[in-house]
């Protein structure tokens, strides 16, 4: 236990040293300005399939671990967004909201080089092809996952048409959205530690940070979800009609801290293991 808490420590003051409080408000900001674009990229591509419904599935995916007092406000906007859409905006304007939220993906990238001590040397026209990419197979996977999670409530009920018995199990259509979402963040969070930053790392180094950071994750949601639920008239009186977006920007910085802490982490317990060696 001596051990575990000198590296948590270790991973603490290295998170101080690397200015994790800074690039943790860069990547909220990034992570906040990149959602909407993220989703018009997805509704463009389900456009292409037929379905711009998706993309509202989509985002309900996207927003299931939010704590709601953040998720629901946030859940308006973009179906405001997402539903006004003009054809345009699907197709000349799905070129910039790729760009838009390509750089999203370069803020976490920049966070864990930061974290895991390393020097980028990739050309940065390679970098933000890569970060394109990682926005395109985010939103084609988004929209099969989407369509996974509409289809599966007709499933279900086909199947509980000629198998009575399996209708005592009705909570598992719920059971699916919130495993959808979680495979969401465990598959994110092991694609970005593997292959964001410089350098190539095991599955085996990563894992204790991304345990902790999901962790982490559930307390940090949970509590500031109660403090929203307390004190969200704090928010309106100080904030007015921003009073969403800044509680969604808080969040995500609270997300963002323990999301880098999570890669500092994993390069403490190197560290202490070379130490040990």
């Amino acid at each position: 236990m001596g051990r575990l808490y000198r590296i948590a420590i270790d991973a603490f003051y290295r998170f101080n040293d690397d200015d994790g409080w800074a690039i943790a408000s860069h990547i909220a900001l990034s992570t906040l300005m990149a959602l909407f674009p993220f989703l018009i990229v997805v509704t463009a591509l389900g456009a292409v399939f037929g379905s711009k419904e998706l993309a509202d599935e989509s985002a309900r995916i996207l927003l299931e671990t939010w704590p709601k007092e953040v998720a629901a406000p946030i859940a308006r906007e973009i179906h405001d967004v997402l539903t006004n859409l003009r054809t345009e905006a699907l197709t000349v304007g799905a070129l910039f909201a790729i760009l838009f939220a390509s750089s999203g993906v370069e803020s976490l990238r920049i966070g864990l080089n930061r974290a895991y001590g390393v020097k980028e040397s990739r050309s940065w026209w390679l970098l933000r092809l890569e970060s394109i990419g990682y926005v395109l197979v985010g939103a084609a996977a988004s929209l099969v996952l989407s369509f996974l999670v509409v289809l599966w409530p007709l499933i279900w009920a086909t199947a509980i048409k000629y198998i009575h018995w399996l209708e005592a199990f009705d909570g598992i259509v719920t059971f699916a959205r919130l495993a959808a979402a979680a495979a969401v963040l465990i598959v994110a969070l092991v694609v970005m530690h593997l292959w964001l930053p410089a350098g190539r790392r095991s599955l085996g180094e990563v894992a204790p940070g991304i345990i902790v950071t999901l962790m982490l994750w559930i307390a940090g949601g949970t509590l500031f979800g109660r403090y929203l639920a307390e004190f969200a008239f704090a928010y309106t009186i100080y904030y007015a009609g921003l009073a969403s977006a800044v509680a969604a920007l808080f969040f995500l910085y609270l997300v963002a801290m323990i999301f880098i802490y999570g890669g500092e982490l994993n390069a403490a317990i190197r560290r202490a293991r070379d130490r040990s060696a």
